[in-house]
């Protein structure tokens, strides 16, 4: 279908075809800024031109960063990837390529026109984060089914497509049939939907589209109460106690016991499990209630803490914005006096004046820095005591709880010892024969067997049990740590980037004074 380069010498995209194309879109904001000494910064480009260069693989994108619009028409390229960096991409045009499949768009989370026109696609698919598609253009490609059409319905904000040039427009049905299906649609191969064509399509599938509408709600239903339940879970796992408001850390207990599982079903043992796994439930449950609410408090610390922190650093940039505002007032008439003075004396004493006044503003700009540095150490020292001390109290919870999760299995396991030990000498007397399964009276043949099965269940239980606790406990405690090494490194951080700023502000003055001079003795 695209035989414009069947010919051509096939090129990959190296930095230096990159750097070309930058260059020759000139340094606007549109294609970048050519970069100073070191050559071209990439991340600064948000458009690039990548047409005709006979193109055959798309790769080496990574450093645009910030691309939103790229262009990669007519060229050789057969499979859409290296892709998957540009998550800022708004606008992609892949037309006049030899594409068979549609691929490798799935972060391009933000793409709103994709233009797929004249390749050789024949399925349109694998779209489906493309959740702010708006324009799509895909005709002269090899599209044969009008049902496959339906898949782009789960794209609420297309209002344009391009189908023409396909297999499928010459269906005598085609233009009802998207009409109907894509009841959001307004531009159909470049022409306005006429509302009687889509009231006659309307009629038409009534019987389709009534099923359709009833199903993709039935779906949206399920994927809405899976969102919900992910959500929850994501929520869960950030208080670190998933899966323990229910049954869950009780049947993960028996899920390795065999010989637990067997005993559990003999009469009277059973009615003790079913016991253990109540009570069992119930103090996990209390954990999970706990942790919940434990969250809650941690994350209303930290939303304290950075209130405090962003109300220090404003007031701190607010007291430093009026010292700059008032050494401009100050110093603005000494400069145009210095401008207009023709005695050398004067200029070098003014300038002197005018040196000495930017000395201290520096000096007073990094004593306000130095000012709001031993603020915020204090505020991170307040901080991690809080933390500290919710994190005390959270775990001092949590272990009773889980101590009474172990007091649960050690009276169950001395009850079913003691059971078992009475049913051995009903099995031995031949008593239980009826109620005793194969599987069951292998572990009923003497004390040492059964006493080594019950306590080996016991230990796993006792193992689920404690690597529960110090899953919860190792998490809790990285999590704090990991809080506060990340409080400490971003004022450190912020701390350094306030000190370039007010030298580059300071070089900035100096570097007037310096031009000003040289102006005057020249």
């Amino acid at each position: 279908m695209n035989g414009l380069y069947d010919t051509a010498e096939p090129n990959v995209i190296d930095d230096g075809m990159l750097r070309r194309a930058v260059e020759e879109q000139g340094p606007s904001d549109e294609a970048g800024h050519i970069a100073k000494a070191e050559g071209i910064d990439f991340k600064d480009v948000t458009n690039l031109h990548l047409d005709f260069r006979q193109i055959l693989k798309i790769d080496n994108l990574w450093q645009f960063q910030n691309l939103t619009k790229l262009q990669l028409d007519n060229n050789l390229i057969e499979k859409i990837q290296g892709l998957d960096t540009l998550v800022n991409l708004v606008w992609l045009d892949l037309s006049f390529n030899n594409i068979e499949v549609i691929e490798g768009l799935s972060t391009l989370t933000k793409l709103e026109d994709l233009s797929l026109y004249n390749n050789r696609i024949s399925v349109i698919e694998n779209m489906d984060s493309l959740k702010h598609l708006q324009v799509l253009s895909i005709g002269n490609n090899n599209l044969t089914s009008l049902e496959n059409l339906v898949y782009l319905r789960r794209f609420e904000q297309l209002r344009t497509l391009s189908l023409t040039g396909n297999p499928i427009c010459e269906d005598e049905n085609y233009k009802l049939f998207v009409a109907t299906h894509l009841p959001n649609l307004v531009y159909l191969d470049f022409r306005l939907i006429d509302e009687n064509i889509r009231d006659i399509a309307n009629v038409k599938y009534q019987y389709s589209i009534e099923e359709l509408n009833h199903n993709e709600t039935l779906e949206r239903v399920k994927r809405e109460k899976e969102e919900q339940s992910q959500r929850e879970l994501d929520k869960h796992k950030a208080a670190y106690v998933e899966y323990l408001n229910g049954p869950f850390l009780f049947e993960g207990m028996y899920a390795e016991d065999v010989d637990g599982t067997r005993l559990s079903t003999l009469p009277g043992v059973d009615e003790l499990v079913d016991l253990y796994r109540t009570k069992c439930t119930e103090v996990c449950q209390s954990i999970f209630d706990y942790g919940l609410k434990h969250y809650e408090k941690r994350e209303a610390e930290m939303s304290i803490f950075n209130q405090c922190l962003q109300e220090a650093v404003t007031e701190n940039q607010e007291a430093s914005a009026k010292q700059i505002e008032e050494f401009q007032i100050n110093n603005n008439e000494l400069l145009d006096e210095l401008s207009q003075i023709a005695d050398q004396q004067i200029v070098d004493a003014k300038s002197l004046q005018y040196s000495q006044e930017i000395a201290q503003l520096m000096d007073s700009l990094l004593n306000l820095e130095l000012q709001l540095v031993d603020q915020v150490e204090e505020i991170v020292k307040e901080y991690e005591r809080n933390i500290n001390e919710l994190m005390s109290t959270f775990l001092e919870t949590i272990q009773g709880l889980m101590a009474q999760i172990r007091d649960l299995e050690n009276h169950h396991h001395e009850k079913i010892l003691e059971m078992c030990i009475i049913m051995l000498e009903r099995v031995l007397k031949g008593e239980m024969d009826e109620d005793m399964t194969d599987e069951l009276r292998t572990l009923f043949v003497d004390k040492d067997t059964i006493i080594n099965a019950v306590s080996a269940s016991h230990d796993i239980h006792l193992l689920k049990i404690d690597n529960r606790e110090d899953e919860l406990v190792t998490k809790i405690n990285n999590w704090a740590s990991n809080l506060i090494q990340q409080v400490h490194r971003e004022e450190q951080q912020r701390n350094r980037k306030r000190v370039a700023e007010i030298n580059a502000y300071i070089d900035h003055l100096r570097d007037d004074l310096d031009n000003l001079d040289v102006h005057d003795q020249i």
